[in-house]
């Protein structure tokens, strides 16, 4: 069961309109007449921008042939990321640089002054990248202009940071099924590991690295493929390796680690309302419809179960909406971040690509949001489910941002990190960057007929944003 990307009837219906990829012009050496350089550097994308960093991605293909699913074929060359202010006279000097032949490039520089322009050029073997997709080559887009500006961080202290991550899919062997065959699905090559094993991974060890310094990590549902118990188990024993569930990191169900029906489940535990359903993501992490409570430094974090017991859409049992509401109500001012595997918001119901019954239920969006009104502390609400980055307007009057963050286990691949200050927040995503796992994301990039870059990567702003807020009550322990 697929139950992420676009319906057959929304994919046909985004092609007929005319959403189609740009040609790709082969590159030249940069002196005025020379042959064409036998490689295309193309796919830019500006991913990551902070305050102080930069993280800008390619790749180098052939300019002839294809590999087996239609991508063409990788060229090694190697990676030169060229940058300098935009208000100089001077041309961009080279300020990262790696000799390393490969066909994925990940150039990521430091240093850099918070709230100023730069200008920025990739290069491979000579031949400047150029983006490829609709995201990037719209007008204003960094990748575009060949121009980015840095955050400006908010006041006061930095006081931790959390991974914002969903959508691993442990287990699964086919990515970019819609249904049955359709579109045409990709695989792991035959050798290498499991691609949601090698991008879960890739994401874990990203994250204890110096320059990401996460602090937590929040999975926001879809674990597993299809919640087997040796699926559930497995990926539990993987994040625990990581660190500790409940203090390290934070899960909630997606509707790919609902209970399931059938003699593969029969041995897990049944659910009390429907027996011959039986819940192997459960007996690995918690129960079916179960509100989720921690803290960190006084920050709040809640974990909603939205999975209905068979179906993709989303819903929250009254049970579950009451323990929600009392505790929204009890300590409406306190600094909450909430996580649900279902985005909530009208926007998100009418805008991803799978329709309104995709999402939460509407009388739960509702319901919810209203708990929000009286619940100021509440910031940022964070799913997963659409496979993209997109942040959302809510339906009433709250000051929440409702941010769905792209899939780890396929491209984009990666997570977002939330880093908190006294004065508010930043948000950056970022890809994942072990060899595998920038081979999978520029193999599964040519998802759903070449259109999945277009929906899933989001803006630049998306991506990559500063939220004011006072959160000075909180703590870095």
């Amino acid at each position: 069961m697929s139950c992420c990307g676009p319906s057959r009837r929304r994919l046909l219906t985004m092609m007929a309109a005319g959403v189609v990829l740009p040609m790709v012009i082969p590159g030249r050496s940069g002196s005025a007449g020379a042959d064409p350089i036998p490689l295309l550097a193309t796919d830019l994308e500006v991913v990551t921008v902070t305050d102080t960093s930069v993280v800008v991605t390619w790749s180098t293909v052939s300019p002839q042939g294809s590999d087996a699913f239609g991508r063409p074929l990788p060229v090694a060359a190697n990676t030169e990321l060229r940058i300098g202010p935009a208000d100089s006279v001077t041309a961009p000097k080279v300020l990262g640089f790696d000799d390393t032949p490969t066909g994925y490039h990940y150039a990521e520089v430091h240093g850099l002054e918070p709230g100023r322009e730069y200008r920025f050029e990739a290069y491979s073997n000579g031949v400047r990248a150029v983006p490829t997709n609709g995201v990037t080559i719209a007008p204003g887009a960094v990748e575009q202009s060949g121009r980015f500006t840095t955050l400006v961080p908010p006041p006061g202290r930095h006081l931790r940071t959390i991974a914002l991550s969903n959508d691993v899919h442990y287990g699964e062997e086919v990515s970019g099924i819609v249904s049955g065959d359709l579109p045409p699905g990709y695989r792991q090559d035959q050798g290498l590991p499991p691609y949601p094993e090698v991008m879960l991974s890739a994401m874990l060890d990203d994250l204890r690295s110096p320059d990401r310094g996460a602090d937590q990590l929040i999975l926001a549902g879809d674990l597993t493929a299809e919640a087997t118990a040796v699926d559930s188990a497995a990926v539990r024993a993987r994040l625990d390796a990581w660190g500790s569930l409940g203090s390290d990191y934070f899960v909630c169900r997606g509707n790919h680690d609902r209970p399931h029906v059938g003699a593969e489940y029969a041995q897990c535990s049944a659910v009390p309302a429907a027996p011959d359903h039986h819940d192997c993501w459960g007996d690995s992490f918690v129960d079916h419809q179960k509100l989720l409570s921690y803290q960190v430094g006084g920050l709040r974090l809640l974990g909603i179960d939205t999975t209905a017991l068979d179906a993709s859409g989303g819903t929250i049992d009254q049970e579950q909406m009451a323990e929600i509401r009392a505790a929204l109500s009890s300590d409406p001012d306190r600094p909450t971040v909430v996580f649900g595997h279902h985005p909530v918001t009208n926007e998100a119901a009418m805008n991803n690509a799978a329709g309104p019954g995709f999402v939460l239920d509407r009388g739960n969006a509702a319901e919810l949001q209203d708990g929000y009104v009286g619940a100021p502390g509440v910031f940022l609400h964070h799913s997963g489910h659409t496979h993209r980055n997109k942040v959302t307007r809510p339906d009433v009057a709250a000051r929440v941002e409702f941010l769905e963050v792209g899939a780890v286990k396929e491209y984009p691949g990666g997570y977002s990190l939330l880093r908190v200050y006294d004065g508010g927040y930043m948000v950056n995503f970022y890809k994942t960057r072990s060899d595998l796992a920038k081979r999978w994301s520029a193999r599964t990039r040519g998802q759903y007929f070449g259109l999945f870059p277009e929906y899933a990567l989001g803006t630049f702003a998306e991506r990559n944003h500063v939220v004011a807020r006072d959160l000075s009550g909180l703590t870095s322990s």
